[in-house]
């Protein structure tokens, strides 16, 4: 019988599509870190919230803020790189940064964010 060829399932996880959500403290820093992942092609694009009001526990007290979210989308392959920009670029000791895949969506829409993120 003859062999199949090994499929690349590193490739089949790189290709998945994400959307990568992260809060910040002020409107322009939002604006900033959306604006600069889609320069570098981290993100196909960024939708900006806000203001919205956070409540979360920091250094054992209740915290309140007015923050703004930023929602990216991209590529599994590109996520390490987008998450160090975010890193560099916000102003937080500890940064909200999660990545949800995206299961199902406009085939259209998942191979126009995969083109508009390739290196």
């Amino acid at each position: 019988m003859p062999q199949q060829p090994p499929h690349d399932d590193r490739r089949l996880m790189d290709d998945r599509c994400l959307m990568v959500a992260t809060t910040t403290d002020s409107e322009k820093t939002a604006r900033d870190l959306a604006a600069t992942a889609v320069e570098h092609r981290l993100a196909a694009c960024a939708q900006i919230d806000g203001p919205v009001t956070s409540v979360y526990r920091w250094r054992g007290a209740i915290e309140t803020a007015t923050e703004w979210r930023v929602l990216l989308k991209t590529t599994a392959a590109r996520y390490p790189e987008l998450e160090a920009r975010l890193r560099a670029g916000h102003p937080y000791d500890v940064p909200e940064i999660v990545a949800t895949e995206i299961t199902t969506g406009g085939a259209d829409y998942l191979e126009w964010l995969r083109t508009e993120t390739a290196p």
